[in-house]
């Protein structure tokens, strides 16, 4: 079953959502997927709270997850988001899919 790996960040300060939208997109998400070996990925803005960003990243199954999460990898790629963006707070949820419907 997939399990996904869900990054939460505040961005607070309204003028610095355009910097942290192309550095997420230029190099961190990149540098994730990479150093992770997800397998698909994804980016959001809420639309009810604009602060809010969600980056998510899909793994074959929760092993892969957990072996992509739990080494220096991680580690690296959070104290990176830390220097950058120190201001901006995170939250982290590993989810498994429990069901997928498709329209027909």
């Amino acid at each position: 079953m997939p399990a996904y790996f869900v990054v939460r960040a505040t961005v607070s300060d309204p003028s610095k959502r355009a910097a942290f939208d192309v550095w997420y997109s230029r190099e961190h998400m990149p540098d994730a997927v990479k150093s992770f070996g997800a397998q698909h990925a994804w980016r959001h803005w809420s639309l009810t709270d604009p602060a809010l960003h969600q980056a998510t990243y899909q793994f074959p199954d929760k092993a892969a997850l957990d072996r992509a999460t739990s080494g220096n990898e991680m580690k690296r790629l959070i104290a990176d988001f830390n220097r950058d963006w120190p201001d901006v707070t995170r939250t982290r949820e590993v989810l498994e899919l429990a069901e997928e419907y498709m329209a027909t």
